[in-house]
């Protein structure tokens, strides 16, 4: 861990290639009035929108929605299975991946017909969340459908050849909405007041309805991220068990790193805001996945209290989406993945912005945080569908 201080607060960081302006975004959230005890920035951290993509940040008293970021809820899921991966052969693992593309919209598309409202979080008074309401049957057309960008579903296998399935996708363009619209809010309200706040990190003070309302809406995007990679697990399961009707899924692990929660740090309540970071307390089962090329991981939280009780959220970009489809070469890519023996649809130089080689080396980011995680399990991919 270096320590940078000379701003309001430190900032802790576990990395040492970090871009100058995800420096400068740290700085930014370092010299905030609201910022408590210090900043963390996670070794797969790089640029974002206001904070840092790997950034956590406590304040007192305020919620900031971008340093929770536009696809809240956001996370990954993992199933470990007892089929031995040798029983599919390269041709049994392309008729997967075509089967759940039937069964699963990716991109920008949505199911024609709404999902059942019993498949919808429960337990929440959506009449009471007027901008959730008014988004909610589009909504329902949304759950159970990947994404585009960086969301991808996995066939990994581990040291056993046990296959394992993964999946990363958030609140899809529902979660988004509800970012944009309270981002919108709380830049309204600081122009309003004539606070003086960085592009990017406008704020919502807590006992303002506004940010009462981000809150629960924030608390329900959560919860559709979670609904959502829960229904496409059930439906790969599914297309599994056809093949391997003897099949045993184990309990589903889930993470999300993309909310905000109150929490108790360095002897005090805050928000804690994890962009791009997954909580890793004591114990606690997490995901980090690598690129579509390398392995990833299920680790156990160390609960390192310099961290906010947080670790990476995968290898994080070293190179933006623009950059990689104009440096990187197409051929070299596939290689990569091909020696690999790894099924994959990178057919298309649009498609190098999710190419291994856009992504840290996730072996010296797991070697950057080895006092924040313990790897339990080692996962390589042999079947990968980006969205």
């Amino acid at each position: 861990m270096k320590v940078i201080t000379g701003n309001r607060v430190p900032i802790k960081m576990w990395l040492e290639d970090i871009e100058d302006s995800a420096m400068a975004q740290a700085c930014d959230l370092a010299m905030l009035p609201f910022a408590f005890h210090h900043v963390a920035l996670m070794p797969d951290a790089h640029t974002g929108l206001g904070m840092p993509i790997g950034g956590v940040l406590a304040t007192k008293g305020v919620v900031i929605p971008n340093a929770v970021g536009v696809d809240i809820g956001c996370g990954m899921c993992a199933i470990q299975t007892n089929i031995d991966i040798n029983v599919f052969d390269r041709r049994e693992l392309v008729s997967i991946a075509n089967d759940i593309r039937r069964a699963i919209p990716f991109g920008f598309d949505h199911h024609k017909q709404p999902m059942p409202e019993e498949l919808m979080p429960q337990g929440f008074d959506i009449e009471s969340m007027p901008e959730v309401s008014s988004l909610y049957l589009s909504a329902r057309h949304q759950l159970g459908t990947l994404g585009g960008g960086n969301h991808f579903i996995e066939l990994q296998k581990d040291k056993d050849n046990h296959l394992w399935i993964m999946i990363h996708s958030g609140s899809r363009h529902f979660g988004k909405e509800i970012a944009d619209r309270y981002a919108n809010k709380a830049k309204r309200l600081c122009e309003m007041f004539y606070a003086d706040t960085i592009p990017g990190l406008e704020f919502l003070p807590i006992q303002v309805q506004e940010a009462k309302d981000y809150w629960n809406a924030m608390n329900y995007c959560v919860a559709f991220a979670f609904a959502n990679r829960q229904l496409m697990m059930n439906q790969i399961c599914e297309i599994i068990q056809k093949r391997v009707p003897d099949a045993i899924f184990e309990p589903m692990i889930n993470i999300a790193h993309n909310y905000a929660a109150w929490e108790h740090h360095f002897n005090s309540d805050v928000i804690v805001h994890r962009k791009g970071a997954t909580r890793a307390r004591k114990g606690e089962i997490g995901i980090i996945p690598g690129s579509m090329g390398t392995c990833s991981y299920i680790v156990e939280g160390l609960g390192n209290p310099d961290s906010f009780d947080s670790c990476s959220h995968g290898a994080g970009r070293q190179m933006g989406r623009k950059a990689a489809r104009f440096n990187l070469d197409l051929k070299e890519q596939q290689r990569i993945m091909d020696s690999q023996n790894i099924v994959h649809f990178m057919k298309y130089q649009e498609q190098l912005d999710e190419a291994p080689g856009a992504y840290k080396n996730i072996k010296t980011v797991m070697n950057n945080q080895a006092d924040l995680v313990r790897p339990l399990h080692q996962l390589w991919p042999i079947m990968v569908l980006k969205g």
